[in-house]
């Protein structure tokens, strides 16, 4: 059965299919939630060749991971729905979102897993490199550039931990300060420690030769020989949608980017919407997202939950049966399930 029509409202709209809004769709689903998701198709990972360091999913490609879950969240009864939502706006307790192309949606509360950009320095050859042989995570990563020379161009306050962190996978790392100022003693101390030579000057551009990288040049012309570039990304929320509601990201404690803080339920700061997976957690890995995802979910339908169960209690004073309640309930359940 073939579910990817949007209805006029559901329980719960998840805004972005990658782990966490699917695994968050298929929790919901499996608690008999009226779910959709709107997803733009536009994947941070969609350049990675595989999704490494999650168990049981090793190495697949990221497109393979996404299509199975879709087909998860559909065997229950959840919609994938291809889309940009460019509107939101809270009326009468409930979302009413606006698609890019006219449609719109009610929700009566909202799950926001629309992850992050990853804005990477303008040098030519890095954005045509990203995901191949131009790198920014150890954890994703490091098993497959093992034992090659690797470049670190620095790119924000976490460049020296970058390199060091790579230094365990290869013995040759080379830290390019580009723009940023020389380390200070206390971490130039560290890199000498560990090996890693520094090189000053600004990076013009990667020297590609045939498929791959071959080296780094120096605005001075300088051509220092580099198989692997990695770059500590600076990582900001896609968070569009969120300040349509009132919400902005905020600077991330660690100076790495901005993300939407949330509550240890994963609550914003708006009422009824709640954030997961990249949006919110800048470091987060797929399984990471995923739990994420799953846990804001069930805190989503608690919340549902709680909250027919205060309107039950007040139709229980006002005389209702049992049985009133169970026609009442199953009625509610069906529209929703119908998109009425």
């Amino acid at each position: 059965m073939v579910t990817d029509e949007l209805n006029s409202n559901y329980d719960v709209v998840i805004v972005g299919g990658g782990a966490a809004g699917l695994n968050g769709a298929l929790m919901l689903a499996r608690a008999r939630r009226s779910v959709a998701v709107v997803d733009a198709g536009a994947p941070r990972n969609a350049a990675a060749d595989g999704v490494h360091g999650l168990l049981g999913r090793e190495g697949m490609a990221p497109a393979e991971l996404l299509a199975r879950g879709r087909t998860e969240v559909r065997g229950y009864g959840g919609h994938i729905v291809s889309g940009e939502i460019t509107g939101a706006i809270r009326e009468d307790g409930e979302f009413l979102l606006e698609l890019a192309d006219g449609r719109t949606v009610r929700a009566r509360r909202l799950l926001v897993t629309t992850g992050l950009v990853d804005e990477i320095p303008d040098v030519a050859g890095l954005r045509e490199r990203w995901g191949r042989d131009v790198v920014h995570c150890p954890y994703c990563h490091g098993w497959e550039v093992r034992d090659r020379r690797i470049g670190v161009i620095a790119n924000g306050p976490m460049s020296v931990h970058g390199a060091l962190l790579f230094r365990q996978w290869t013995d040759d790392v080379v830290l390019f300060t580009h723009t940023m100022d020389a380390p200070g003693a206390e971490a130039a101390e560290k890199l000498a420690a560990r090996g890693i030579a520094v090189v000053a000057g600004e990076v013009a551009a990667l020297e590609i030769g045939g498929d791959h990288i071959t080296g780094v040049r120096l605005t001075d012309g300088t051509v220092v020989a580099r198989e692997v570039i990695t770059v500590g990304p600076r990582m900001v929320a896609r968070s569009e949608i969120l300040r349509k509601l009132g919400l902005e990201p905020v600077e991330h404690p660690s100076g790495a980017g901005e993300y939407v803080p949330t509550d240890a339920m994963g609550r914003t700061d708006v009422a009824g919407v709640w954030a997961a997976g990249n949006v919110t957690d800048l470091s987060a890995q797929v399984g990471a997202a995923a739990a994420a995802g799953a846990f804001a979910a069930a805190q989503i339908n608690a919340d549902l939950v709680e909250e027919e169960t205060r309107r039950a209690v007040e139709r229980h004073r006002r005389g209702f049966s049992a049985d009133d309640e169970s026609a009442l309930t199953e009625r509610v359940l069906g529209d929703r399930r119908h998109g009425l």
